[in-house]
């Protein structure tokens, strides 16, 4: 066992136990799995010792796992749900139905014992129900071992064989995995294409495989000097076992999930990260695309130190970006992405992937349920790493933009006039369309951070994201416990911004309806609110000599102001209360005559109607 393995496990331990808030207990399991592969059929046989700890208040009688390959059949519900969306991913759409028995997936468990003793079970689809022989009480573990075989599917969703850039296994989703027991009961949710969710495990993998394929995977290699393929260090003797494969074994500790691929054509190369940490590149060598490769590691050492700076220090060892699946695709310390992309594809989709360990990785939220809390967080963080990696120069012409999240913005206001959006609310799955899904998780998700900065301040929302990471990391977090953490660092009460953005359809639209002398002492201005959702309101004049002074209105339900954020002269007005269509305030006389009156110049709150935020003074 290498001595870093050994010396994490007990470091992430020791923070979970330390840190774990006191009111949210958590499941523990460790995987300890072997497989051995058929290349010529596409099948393997494995096995799996699973340790399951209950710490739970609950006595468990049963448990569930995923067996996520059997979805790929016709039939199944992916194929149905996907063939019964409007706007069907292509990657799927009918697919599924077509797939011959040989290009299928599947998952048949053999064989299940719990402490030696055989447990019922029954395959459902992509869930595995198991009546256990003996009930787990609380705070008891149990020794869970099964024997399985597989067949591994064309590669459609993320999972499979022969890619259309021709790598020959993705292998994700590709064991029976422990569903999730949390304080809201199961999550033994059927596959239909989406989210995933799991328990906080250590994983011990071997993988046997004809020698020609070089094997990566999400973990560290125990067996470097046996495998070679730029896995050993320089001057190591590589000493590779007699006969035609190879096993590879890795250990990952603290994760909730384990993937890998493989292909002859694999080429390795890594590097030591200005962090310490190794990053690994494997991608098909010799297709077109190594100039593109080869210029990355250096651009992602870039990428992870802003990363750090941001939004937490990144807690593992290892991270391997590995070309396969269908586009992008994260894991725990490793992402599979499509690799024939120009340089800044590349770099974009290897950001996005890597900026998951932060907000599903390390976090791991339940993203079937806050799929925004992951995908629409990990975009925002991505605007953020791309804009500063092009600030560097590090994305060829790509200048750096003043607002980054202009095109995000613009993004959720097309939702939200749409007519199909539904509440972020909505389980991943039973969104009505692929659109508004992906525009509520990846969009609307980032404008919930972004428009955050606006209600409390830069610097209180700078703080607090760091802070949301250290508290809840390898805590499964909610949305309730996120917005907590930014109520605690700005001292607001943020409920009703929760509330209102995630629970509802609301939007925000005001307007600057009327700008009028009130004789000689003072300047009457009056705000509409016609959108159903309030805002606090940065109001900015402009006079005709240039300066400009801010009118600040926060909301009542913030019980309190934010502070400010920059040099511009400010005034803090009344209240402004949410029950209000209209918010009235005075400018008082001055020498300096009134060019301009403007709602939220900074473009952070998500008015989907900004043309009408604006009074300028009539020309004479």
């Amino acid at each position: 066992m290498h001595k870093h393995f050994c010396s994490l496990a007990a470091a992430l331990l020791l923070t979970h136990l330390l840190t774990a808030q006191p009111d949210r207990w958590q499941q523990r399991v460790n995987y300890d799995m072997a497989i051995d592969m058929d290349v010529a059929k596409h099948q393997y046989t494995g096995t799996q010792t699973l340790t399951y700890w209950n710490n739970s208040p609950d006595t468990l009688d049963r448990v569930f796992y995923h067996l996520y390959f059997n979805a790929f059949q016709p039939n199944s519900m992916m194929d149905v749900r996907s063939r019964g969306l409007e706007d069907a991913d292509p990657r799927v759409a009918s697919r599924i139905q077509k797939l011959k028995p040989e290009e299928q997936g599947w998952i048949k468990v053999a064989s299940l014992n719990q402490d030696g003793r055989p447990a019922k079970f029954e395959t459902n689809e992509t869930i595995l129900e198991v009546t256990l022989a003996q009930p787990i009480p609380p705070g008891g573990k149990t020794v869970l071992s099964m024997n399985w075989t597989a067949q591994v599917p064309i590669q459609i969703r993320r999972s499979g064989r022969d890619s259309r850039e021709g790598v020959a296994y993705s292998m994700t989703q590709w064991y029976p995995k422990l569903c999730e027991y949390d304080y809201q009961g199961w999550h033994a949710n059927p596959y239909i294409a989406r989210e995933f969710y799991g328990v906080w495990g250590d994983f011990d993998v071997r993988i046997t495989i004809d020698k020609s394929y070089l094997v990566a995977a999400g973990g560290y290699l125990q067996n470097p000097r046996e495998v070679g393929k730029g896995y050993e260090e320089p001057g190591q003797t590589v000493n590779p076992p007699a006969g035609d494969k190879l096993t590879y074994h890795f250990k990952t500790p603290n994760v909730h999930d384990f993937a890998w691929a493989a292909d002859p054509d694999f080429t390795h190369t890594k590097i030591k990260a200005s962090d310490g940490t190794i990053m690994h590149f494997v991608w098909q060598k010799g297709k077109g695309y190594d100039q593109q490769w080869e210029q990355l590691p250096a651009i992602m050492d870039e990428a992870r130190t802003v990363m750090n700076r941001h939004f937490g220090k990144y807690p593992y060892n290892e991270y391997y970006f590995i070309q396969g699946g269908d586009g992008g695709m994260e894991y725990p310390l490793a992402t599979l992405i499509t690799g024939n992309r120009p340089l800044n594809s590349l770099v974009g989709v290897s950001v996005h992937e890597q900026l998951h360990s932060w907000y599903q990785m390390i976090l791991g939220t339940n993203e079937s349920l806050y799929a925004w809390m992951d995908e629409g967080f990990t975009s925002y963080a991505e605007n953020i790493v791309e804009n500063e990696l092009a600030r560097k120069g590090l994305l060829g012409k790509r200048q750096p933009e003043d607002n980054p999240f202009a095109g995000t913005y613009s993004g959720y206001v097309a939702l939200a006039t749409s007519g199909k959006e539904e509440p972020l609310t909505t389980h991943a799955d039973h969104f009505q369309t692929n659109y508004a899904y992906s525009l509520a998780a990846y969009v609307k998700g980032a404008v919930f951070l972004h428009q955050l900065e606006y209600i409390i301040g830069k610097p209180a929302f700078d703080a607090g994201l760091l802070r949301y990471f250290d508290t809840w990391k390898f805590k499964h977090p909610n949305a309730n416990d996120c917005i907590r953490v930014f109520e605690k660092q700005s001292g607001l009460e943020l409920d009703w911004y929760k509330e209102d953005w995630v629970n509802t359809l609301n939007t925000i639209d005001y307007s600057v309806d009327t700008v009028e002398a009130e004789g000689r002492k003072t300047t009457r201005v009056v705000i509409g609110r016609k959108g159903n959702m309030a805002m606090p309101l940065d109001i900015v004049v402009t006079y005709t000599d240039g300066d400009q002074e801010l009118f600040y209105a926060p909301l009542e339900s913030m019980r309190g102001a934010k502070p400010a954020e920059n040099n511009m002269k400010r005034t803090v007005l009344p209240d402004h209360r949410w029950v209000d269509p209209f918010y009235e305030f005075e400018i008082p006389e001055r020498a300096k005559k009134i060019a301009k009156v403007e709602i939220d110049p900074s473009r952070r709150m998500a008015d989907i109607d900004p043309e009408n935020n604006v009074w300028e003074k009539k020309k004479d």
